[in-house]
């Protein structure tokens, strides 16, 4: 793992020579650039949530940083007046330093977010090792009076049910995913037919009784399930969004606009794409082979 991780590193050789790699995937190094990808999917009829790459931060400074970055992303958004949110990992925000950092952090992104034309701000769902503390904060931020805050749920995970029922329950907006890390069957379903029935389930479930959900997937065999479920139980096309990566599935995202649905892209920026590419893309063999072909039908 040491070897990997400094691959993974901003300032390494591979991070500085083979961005191409990822630049189908991530909107550049910039918020600049991050900025200027957002004003492009605007003007195609999509909404976007920005992330800024980084994660398992273990000083606080580090942490200060990431926030600190937030602030001026929103202060951009809004001088720019581009149609997009934030997303937050929590890992970014201190959570491996202690739930109280991240917290506070979290707070005061949720806090700076309010001046913005769309103040909603998601927290990223990590590794099942951080999901009980990723859940403690989100509450804790809502318990505080942050109500512009919402969470993601991972459909392959065995706990999912219950936290899709809290979920309805606070009236949570959840972006709903099949989940991309490498988890073991005791707390991961593994096969994928068994994954889509699971999603499934659970975006039926958020559609009729949740808030706002995100349907986060590229599937097309879901997504087709989807309209069919909305269309036959009269759910309105502005009742939910489909939520889909930077860069994957072009087509698929503007024959969605097309057909008048919601779409918002999920747009990663910064010095740390190698990290995202190698862990939320490449870490599974489901989603390398996805990727592969998303290159090969460019």
């Amino acid at each position: 793992m040491a070897v990997i991780d400094r691959l993974l590193a901003p300032d390494s050789a591979f991070q500085q020579r083979f961005f191409f790699l990822a630049k189908r995937f991530v909107a550049g190094e910039t918020g600049r650039a991050a900025m200027d990808a957002i004003a492009a999917l605007n003007a195609e009829g999509f909404s976007a949530t920005l992330d800024f790459l980084g994660e398992d931060v273990t000083e606080r400074g580090a942490a200060r940083a990431t926030r600190d970055e937030y602030f001026r992303l929103l202060e951009a958004i809004a001088a720019r007046g581009v149609e997009s949110n934030v997303s937050v990992k929590l890992t970014a925000m201190g959570l491996l330093v202690d739930e109280d950092v991240a917290f506070e952090n979290a707070a005061a992104v949720c806090a700076a977010a309010r001046a913005n034309a769309d103040p909603f701000v998601r927290i990223d769902m990590e590794g099942s090792a951080v999901v009980d503390a990723t859940l403690r904060v989100h509450a804790r931020l809502r318990e505080a009076g942050h109500d512009n805050v919402g969470i993601v749920l991972q459909a392959y995970l065995k706990r999912t049910p219950a936290d899709i029922e809290s979920a309805i329950a606070s009236q949570t907006r959840v972006r709903l995913c099949k989940g991309a890390y490498n988890e073991p069957p005791e707390i991961a379903l593994k096969e994928m037919p068994e994954i889509r029935r699971a999603y499934l389930r659970y975006a039926e479930s958020l559609l009729v009784r949740g808030t706002y959900p995100g349907i986060a997937t590229h599937d097309e065999r879901l997504i087709a399930a989807v309209r069919q479920f909305t269309g036959e139980h009269g759910i309105a096309k502005d009742r939910f969004e489909f939520q889909m990566l930077y860069g994957i599935r072009p087509e698929l995202q503007r024959a969605l606009v097309a057909a008048g649905y919601r779409v918002r892209i999920y747009v990663p920026y910064g010095t740390h794409w190698a990290g995202y590419f190698y862990r939320r893309i490449m870490e599974r063999k489901e989603n390398a082979l996805f990727v592969l072909g998303s290159l090969l039908k460019r």
